[in-house]
């Protein structure tokens, strides 16, 4: 599934509710996710990762600093990013 969401403050996502009921998705799952800036046009970077309890998906510092380098910005909290999330 794919989804288009803002950068929270402390690299966070927040998975839409409805998607995690539609897919039964809970904190127990690892995921595939991948990730990419809208307005930068850059490609996507892939992590593994598990929801929290309130369904949001911690974005990797590694990730950020991939994203961050083609974005050429200091910071990419409250940019738009794409994110798709599958099955690990």
């Amino acid at each position: 599934m794919s989804f288009k969401v803002r950068l929270e403050k402390g690299n966070r996502v927040q998975v839409p509710k409805p998607l995690r009921m539609r897919y039964s998705l809970d904190n127990s799952k690892v995921l595939k996710v991948s990730v990419r800036v809208i307005e930068a046009h850059t490609d996507w970077e892939d992590f593994h990762a598990r929801m929290d309890k309130s369904g949001r998906i911690t974005i990797s510092k590694l990730t950020l600093c991939l994203l961050q380098s083609e974005a050429s910005k200091l910071s990419l909290a409250g940019e738009i990013v794409e994110v798709s999330i599958e099955p690990a």
